[in-house]
């Protein structure tokens, strides 16, 4: 369904900044903040939807507990008031803030939903996670985002309670940079008035398995997964007899590397590897090994990243 944002709920407004010095807002800064305010966008779309478009009976029926509708719609006022701090800051500086887009969402149950609510606030957890380390030299904003981002976890770790998952499934949470955020949360963009100066890469599509009814028991390593891509959008060329592997970035350790096996024009597999859970994140590259995130993102990635939800 394609939805445009509105307002939730009429007490809702953006929480007051508090007056500290100003300090100046660095090039780093504002795209830090703008991709933040874009992903608090979507955010806000989504939960939004997931109250608005379903009642509490039928939240009850598909298993959850009572009240859980009416969270989603607080945890969409958390959003609403994340975008007007944010956006407040920028304005602050004279910077407009990126405006709301229109999303297709998919999803047609309470169930489906939290699903998909689950991997794209996993998303904005590694946004929050990544960019952190570009605000160092501002601790006003480095200490802003810290406190978003543990609210964004506790909204996660509700919704994974709520289908019956673990709130907590790994030690880690995974760092994400600027590019593989911006690609991953603009899957569900249908159109934007303004885009973010941030390369779209190719695309790579996890086509199976399906995450397990209630992300339990957890999928085991040695579990083949399918991807798929389209080789004729690759920035670069690509001897087609060359092998390819898939990083995948998972917590916070380095990428994990495993060749493909093609099964045929932009399709192949791997298994899942050994101590990768919870949420990772593959991407398609012709190196066997050997590149951290960051190095993924500036110069090694052929197609991706994917969300690839384990438990």
């Amino acid at each position: 369904m394609a939805v445009q944002a509105f307002g939730l709920l009429s007490f809702v407004s953006a929480a007051p900044v508090q007056k500290r010095q100003i300090l100046p807002l660095s090039a780093n800064d504002e795209s830090v903040l703008q991709l933040a305010v874009f992903l608090e966008n979507l955010e806000h779309t989504l939960y939004t939807g997931g109250y608005e478009n379903f009642t509490d009976a039928e939240y009850t029926a598909a298993g959850f507990p009572p009240g859980f509708r009416e969270n989603v719609g607080v945890i969409a006022s958390h959003e609403a008031i994340h975008i007007g701090a944010l956006s407040g800051i920028l304005e602050t500086y004279g910077v407009a803030p990126v405006p709301n887009c229109t999303y297709n969402f998919p999803y047609n149950s309470p169930t489906s939903f939290v699903d998909l609510a689950n991997m794209i606030t996993t998303v904005g957890i590694g946004a929050y996670i990544g960019g952190s380390t570009l605000l160092v030299d501002n601790p006003n904003l480095l200490e802003d985002a810290a406190s978003i981002l543990p609210m964004e976890s506790r909204h996660d770790a509700y919704l994974r309670t709520g289908i019956g998952a673990s709130p907590f499934p790994t030690a880690f949470d995974t760092p994400l940079t600027a590019v593989f955020a911006y690609n991953l949360a603009s899957m569900f963009v249908v159109s934007c008035p303004m885009y973010l100066p941030i390369v779209l890469l190719p695309k790579l599509n996890l086509t199976s398995p399906m995450p397990p009814p209630n992300l339990q028991p957890p999928t085991p390593a040695g579990t083949i997964l399918e991807f798929a891509w389209d080789p004729t959008t690759f920035f670069v060329p690509v001897d087609p007899s060359a092998p390819l592997y898939i990083a995948m970035i998972n917590q916070i350790s380095p990428p994990i590397y495993e060749q493909v096996t093609i099964t045929g024009t932009g399709m192949g597999t791997v298994p899942v590897p050994a101590n990768v859970s919870g949420v990772a994140f593959a991407v398609l590259t012709t190196f066997a090994g050997g590149l951290n995130e960051t190095e993924l993102t500036n110069f090694g990635t052929l197609a991706g990243p994917a969300e690839v939800v384990l438990s």
